[in-house]
């Protein structure tokens, strides 16, 4: 430890851009054996470990990282696990440069622990030595709990909820399990049968997953409530928001879940209705977030003519993780900032470009800086395609209205400290309570709600 002084800060190496652009393939390679030892080893183990507690999660970081620069795997990988349901998965698809190594004490003089890469060597290695997570054989409490949506959150719940001794019963309206995981984030960010090896795993450790079962529809919510010792609701937040603009009612203006959703079902070899094809034309993004980023590369993928991401401020204000804003320019994405959409130009229902106005940032009275839209500054971007990446609202299922369960002024479902609703044996979390946020903080709550759960329970 304490080598950062020796050892400068290393990133996983990146397959060949003009390779990557070709396939779905994960773009980042994993870390050698040595290296990842090297990279462990620059750790200071602060006593209060500022990574640690910007963490959702509040993983034991210096911790793995010592057992990892000792090549003590078996306990890294404890220890890794301990607090977090699918390291190895998270390890690859959270905002890092913003949590825990935007937080790493050596970020600002000598760069901060390659923490997110470390952690997902740490996964993948012990498994190719034959580590597993471990569950419980049996129910030790006798108490059986049904789990709607089988996304981060949910899949959390599960994990913890086995890990102590709990039934757990799953239910998916997908035909596939892992919500977000499986058909919101492209295959280049994380490969599918990472996802589908955790969810193998609860299903070998006892979990019954329903697949095409929708609440509501295919099993009353009634049936969830009375029949079970509580029930977790992990639905996230799936509503993809819009502009208001004139126009963007166009045949050829979509949301971007639906664009990577019907991409990814068809990378599965699923029945895709309604499937978007951006081969040879000009792809026009509208947002700065990470989904915009997955809209953006994934175009890039499937081989349109250009691909241009707009954004109403600049690049240093974006929300998204930074390092995908360079992949996505290492793959020819042009980026259009400080401009703002005012209308889609359409003729006969079809969209044909953007209107845009330019736009300045005061940066006076706000740190982030006011928008201000620059007079007489309107221009039209042209396009074949437009994919809204706004962000996203709640979508409540029927079941949820017709329950009586109460909402905030946002339409998220209420909880308590306990992640209780209105109704104590229904709890939620993640998405579904926060509003669209990050994968690793709706982990945290399913975790966090297990384990309310079985406090309550016992």
């Amino acid at each position: 430890m304490l080598k950062f002084t020796d050892i400068k800060r290393r990133n996983p190496e990146k397959r060949d851009v003009l390779q990557r652009i070709k396939d779905f393939d994960e773009v980042y390679e994993l870390l050698n054996d040595n290296e990842t030892t090297r990279q462990a080893s620059r750790c200071i183990g602060c006593g209060d470990p500022y990574c640690h507690n910007k963490c959702p999660l509040h993983n034991f970081i210096p911790s793995w990282l010592k057992q990892i620069a000792n090549n003590d795997l078996e306990l890294a990988f404890k220890l890794s696990n301990e607090t977090s349901p699918f390291p190895e998965i998270l390890g690859k698809i959270c905002p890092h440069d913003v949590l825990c190594e935007g937080d790493c004490t050596l970020n600002d003089t000598h760069g901060a622990i390659t923490i997110g890469a470390v952690e997902t060597y740490v996964n993948e290695k012990a498994f190719e030595n034959g580590y597993k997570p471990t569950f419980p054989k049996v129910s030790s409490i006798g108490k059986k709990v049904a789990i709607i949506g089988s996304g981060p959150a949910g899949l959390s719940a599960a994990t913890f909820l086995i890990r102590n001794g709990v039934s757990v019963e799953m239910f998916e309206r997908a035909g596939r399990a892992g919500g977000l995981l499986t058909f919101g984030i492209p295959g280049f960010k994380l490969d599918k049968s990472k996802v589908q090896r955790r969810i193998d795993w609860l299903v070998e450790a006892g979990m019954k997953l329903h697949l095409n079962c929708e609440i509501g529809k295919d099993k009353s919510f009634d049936e969830l409530v009375h029949g079970y010792d509580a029930v977790f609701v992990g639905i996230g937040a799936t509503k993809g928001k819009t502009a208001g603009l004139e126009g963007e009612n166009a045949s050829n203006v979509y949301l971007a879940m639906e664009f990577l959703t019907a991409i990814q079902k068809r990378n599965f070899g699923m029945k895709v209705e309604n499937f978007i094809d951006v081969k040879d034309k000009n792809v026009v993004v509208i947002g700065g977030g990470d989904t915009a980023m997955d809209c953006v590369r994934t175009s890039v993928r499937e081989g349109a003519k250009s691909v241009k991401c707009l954004y109403r401020r600049d690049e240093n204000t974006m929300p998204g993780s930074k390092k995908e804003v360079v992949n996505a320019k290492e793959e020819g994405v042009e980026f259009v900032f400080n401009v703002s959409p005012t209308k889609i130009i359409s003729s006969k229902g079809v969209a044909t470009g953007v209107e845009l106005i330019k736009t300045e940032l005061d940066f006076s009275t706000s740190k982030r800086g006011n928008l201000i839209n620059v007079a007489g500054s309107e221009y039209v971007e042209n396009a074949d395609v437009i994919i809204y990446a706004l962000g996203f609202d709640q979508e409540l299922p029927t079941f949820i209205k017709e329950s009586g369960l109460e909402l905030d002024k946002w339409n998220s479902i209420k909880t308590n400290e306990n992640y209780q609703t209105s109704n104590p044996k229904i709890f939620s979390g993640g998405d579904a309570v926060r509003g669209a946020d990050l994968a690793v903080t709706a982990t945290a709550d399913g975790r966090n709600a297990a384990l309310k759960i079985v406090e309550l329970l016992q």
